[in-house]
C-alpha cells in the first residue's frame, strides 16, 4: 500500500508548538498564540506574528493562547491553528491529506483526548494519532524505552509538568502538575506588582526569567541584575526598576516546589525494581522550562536522584512524536488512533 500523504508529528504545547515532518525533522517552531478579530471571529494571525500582538492589540483584535495547562481551552481556535500548521507544512494545494500524530499530557481525560482527535481531523488530517507526552519526550531524548529497565523523564513545559516512569514501551507511573513556565512568569509578574507597585506584561516577565532566573540562590547571583520596565500601578506612568537575581529566585520558589512535589509523587509510587534502575541512570529533564538555570541541581538536591537535562530539551517531544509516527509498528501499543 502506497502512502502518498505527508506524515506530521505535532507537539501542541501551551507556550510553543513544533511540527515534525517525517523524513525531514522539525520544520516549524512557533508560539501557540492566535490573534482573532472579535467582529467576525476570523483568525488573523498565528504563531510568531500573533505573539507580537499579545497585550498590544486594538479593541477589535484579541490575541490569546488556545491551550491552557496543556489542554484545549478554545476548540474552534485550536482547530484553526492546527489547520495553519498543516497548511504550512504540506502546502495548501495538497492532493493527499496528511497523517498527523499529536501528543497530549498523560493525565488528560478521555473527553479532552477526543477533543484533540476531532480538532485534528477537522483541520484536514486523514488519520489522527495521539501519544502521551512523557512517552514522546522519552523517545525524543533517545531513551531506550522498549528495554525492560525503568527510565524516568520529567517534561516541564509552559503549562504542565509531566513526570513519568517508562518501562517496556509504556508508562508505568505518571503524575502531572498543572504548573510550568507560564506559572513561573505569573509568579514574577505578581511579585513585582506587590513589591514594587509595577505592572509588567507576560513577555517582560519571561525575559526576566530567562535572563536572571535561577532555581537556586548562588553567590554570584547577588551581582546579577536586570532592568525591568513597566507601568506604575499608582500613577499609571512608565517606570523602570533594577531587579536582583536573588529576588527572582525567591519569587519563583513556590512554583518550583510544586514541580518538585510532582516528581517526588512519581518516585514514591515507583515499584522498587524500577526505582533502583532510576537511581543508576538518573532522571532526564526535557521541555523548555527545564532550561531554567540550576533546575537540575534543585531536583537532584530535593530528590537525592541525579538529574540531567536532555540534549535540545525544547525539541524532545516534537522529535519523539515524529519518530513514533515513522515507526508506528514499534509504538502502536502506546498510540491512540482515530
Amino acid at each position: 500500500m502506497f502512502n502518498f500523504g505527508k506524515r506530521l508529528g505535532i507537539d501542541l504545547g501551551t507556550a510553543n508548538s513544533l511540527v515534525y515532518l517525517a523524513g525531514e525533522g522539525i520544520i516549524l517552531n512557533e508560539p501557540t498564540v492566535v490573534a482573532v478579530s472579535t467582529d467576525d471571529n476570523r483568525v488573523l494571525a498565528v504563531g510568531n506574528e500573533a505573539k507580537e500582538m499579545l497585550g498590544r492589540t486594538p479593541g477589535n483584535i484579541a490575541a490569546s493562547r488556545p491551550l491552557r495547562e496543556g489542554v484545549i481551552a478554545d476548540y474552534v481556535i485550536t482547530e484553526a491553528m492546527l489547520r495553519y500548521f498543516i497548511d504550512k507544512a504540506c502546502g495548501r494545494s495538497r492532493l493527499f491529506k496528511p497523517e498527523v500524530m499529536i501528543c497530549v499530557p498523560a493525565g488528560v481525560t478521555s473527553v479532552e483526548r477526543r477533543a484533540v482527535l476531532d480538532a485534528t481531523l477537522s483541520a484536514g488530517a486523514k488519520t489522527a494519532y495521539l501519544i502521551d507526552e512523557p512517552l514522546a519526550a522519552a523517545i525524543g531524548a533517545k531513551i531506550p524505552i522498549a528495554n525492560p529497565s525503568g527510565n524516568m523523564i520529567v517534561d516541564i513545559g509552559g503549562g504542565t509538568t509531566e513526570a513519568a516512569v517508562i518501562c517496556l514501551g509504556g508508562v508505568v507511573v505518571h503524575n502531572s502538575a498543572r504548573v510550568g513556565g507560564n506559572k513561573l512568569d505569573e509568579a514574577i509578574q505578581t511579585a513585582i506588582r506587590k513589591k514594587y507597585g509595577l505592572i509588567i506584561g507576560e513577555n517582560q516577565a519571561e525575559e526576566v526569567k530567562i535572563k536572571i532566573g535561577s532555581a537556586l540562590k548562588l553567590k554570584d547571583s547577588e551581582s546579577k541584575i536586570t532592568e525591568v520596565r513597566g507601568r506604575d500601578a499608582v500613577t499609571g506612568l512608565p517606570r523602570t526598576i533594577t531587579l536582583p537575581a536573588a529576588e527572582v529566585t525567591e519569587m519563583i520558589d513556590p512554583v518550583l516546589q510544586k514541580i518538585v512535589a510532582a516528581v517526588k509523587a512519581v518516585l514514591e509510587q515507583t515499584p522498587p525494581e524500577l526505582a533502583s534502575d532510576i537511581i543508576d541512570k538518573g532522571i532526564v529533564l526535557s521541555g523548555g522550562s527545564s532550561l531554567l538555570a540550576n533546575l537540575d541541581k534543585l531536583l537532584t538536591e530535593m530528590t537525592g536522584v541525579p538529574c540531567h537535562v536532555a540534549d535540545q530539551p525544547l525539541m524532545c517531544v516534537a522529535a519523539g512524536t515524529g519518530l513514533a509516527l515513522e515507526n508506528l509498528d514499534l509504538y502502536k501499543r502506546s498510540v491512540t488512533k482515530r
